[in-house]
C-alpha cells in the first residue's frame, strides 16, 4: 500500500494538531486494527473515508481517499476526541454504535 499527501498540508497539520501525516499513516500498518467509516458528508467529489485507531502516541482520526487500489491519499489527521475514542473502543469490543 502506498500513501501520498500534500507536503505543505502535512506541515500545516503538524503545526495545528501536533500530528504529521507520516505519523498518522502508521494507523494503516499491517496488523493494526482500526475503525473505518464512509464519510458521506464530504464525498461529493470523491469517496472519502474516516479511520480511527492507534498510533504510537495515542488514538488518531485520519481522513483519506483511495486514489488507486493500492494508493491512499491522506487528506487530514488529528487526535481522536473522547467521543471518537469511545466509538473505537466499542468497535474493538464488537459492540454496535
Amino acid at each position: 500500500m502506498r500513501f501520498t499527501w500534500d507536503p505543505d498540508k502535512s506541515k500545516a497539520n503538524e503545526k495545528h494538531h501536533d500530528l504529521s501525516f507520516e505519523e498518522a499513516r502508521a494507523l494503516f500498518s499491517p496488523g493494526n486494527d482500526y475503525l473505518e467509516l464512509f464519510d458521506e458528508t464530504h464525498s461529493e467529489d470523491e469517496d472519502r473515508f474516516i479511520a480511527i485507531g492507534p498510533v504510537t502516541r495515542g488514538l488518531v482520526l485520519v481522513v483519506y481517499t483511495e486514489r488507486e487500489p493500492d494508493e491512499f491519499r491522506i487528506i487530514s489527521a488529528r487526535w481522536a476526541t473522547k467521543r471518537e475514542v469511545q466509538q473505537y473502543r466499542a468497535h474493538m469490543k464488537g459492540e454496535s454504535r
